[in-house]
Formats: structure tokens, C-alpha cells, sequence
């Protein structure tokens, strides 16, 4: 997969913060498809700090695979930011190994929309651990285009919010820009 510069660029500055905090990071993608980990994977050097990935495109991954609650998904819907959380949740209890994580669900088109969910929605979580708990935190943006630049605009957005996160800023709050290629 080919990406922007821009995510070349915020993939290398991810890095310098994932190796100056010693942290690794795990991924958990739906709508990006493993957009999030291959961005970081492109980097020279991530192997000191990408521990891996799960694609949990179809729902029963994110259950077998992950552990998100059935009744979770059937209460708030796939596309959410609480399965987005327990996506995050999912992977970060699965990889030990690993401090943070970043998960999406969502839908980038151009069909599968509807009036509540329309084409564009993605839900970010970040998780890391703290004093033995994992902690979550999530946001819902809506990306204009086409399914590329949905994907894109939500691979920018989860490495932003992983660097806001190392950082210790609240990612959920942080400021969102699209970059173009």
C-alpha cells in the first residue's frame, strides 16, 4: 500500500516518541484494514515498537479474536466507539508485550452507510496500561471522500492519537486535520 507523505511523517515522528518512552504498540483494525499497521511498518526501525496486529474486518473476528462482547455489539452497533474501545481493550490484553493500542471500526464506502452511520464514520480507541489497568479512550470523526481517503484520514487520525497519547494528552480532545497527499 502506497501512503501520503504525511503519514510517512507522522509514522517516523511516532516512532522517535514510541522508542524515547520505550513503548510498543499493537493494532487492531476493522475499516482500515491493516492500513494503521502497514503506515507504521514503512517506517525504518519499527520493529522496535510495532509488536503486531489483528484485521478484524468481519464481526465474529472482533469476537473470537478480540473479545468484544456480543451483547456489546448488538447494543451499540459494530460501527461505535465502545467496540472501538474493546477492540482496543481486546489487543492490548492479548500482546503483553505491548503498552498501547489503536483500534477503528467504521465504514469507508462508498456503500454500507445509513441515516446514523453514514459513510465516512470511524470510531478511534487508544488504549494504554496504567498501574496494572488497561485505560481506553475513543473518538467518532466523519472523513469526506472516497473510501481512500476515509481510510487515510482514520490511519492520520489513530497516529495522531498515538502520539498524542504518549505525550499524555487526551487524544480523544486533540485537534484532527486531514493531510492530503
Amino acid at each position: 500500500m502506497l501512503w501520503s507523505k504525511a503519514l510517512s511523517v507522522l509514522s517516523a515522528e511516532l516512532g522517535l516518541r514510541a522508542l524515547k518512552k520505550n513503548a510498543a504498540v499493537v493494532t487492531a483494525e476493522s475499516c482500515t484494514a491493516g492500513g494503521i499497521a502497514n503506515a507504521i511498518a514503512a517506517t525504518p526501525g519499527a520493529s522496535a515498537w510495532l509488536k503486531g496486529g489483528w484485521v478484524t474486518y468481519q464481526t465474529s473476528q472482533k469476537i473470537d479474536w478480540l473479545g468484544v462482547p456480543e451483547e456489546l455489539i448488538a447494543s451499540e452497533g459494530v460501527v461505535s466507539e465502545a467496540v472501538a474501545e474493546a477492540m482496543a481493550r481486546g489487543a492490548l490484553a492479548r500482546t503483553p508485550t505491548a503498552s498501547h493500542a489503536v483500534a477503528t471500526t467504521g465504514v469507508a464506502g462508498p456503500s454500507g452507510g445509513t441515516d446514523d452511520t453514514p459513510v465516512g464514520t470511524v470510531c478511534i480507541a487508544w488504549a494504554d496500561r496504567r498501574a496494572g489497568h488497561i485505560v481506553t479512550v475513543s473518538r467518532r470523526i466523519r472523513v469526506p471522500g472516497s473510501r481512500e481517503d476515509v481510510t487515510e484520514g482514520a490511519v492520520q487520525v489513530a497516529l495522531q492519537g498515538l502520539s498524542a497519547l504518549l505525550d499524555g494528552e487526551n487524544p480523544a480532545s486533540m485537534f484532527c486535520e486531514f493531510r492530503s497527499r
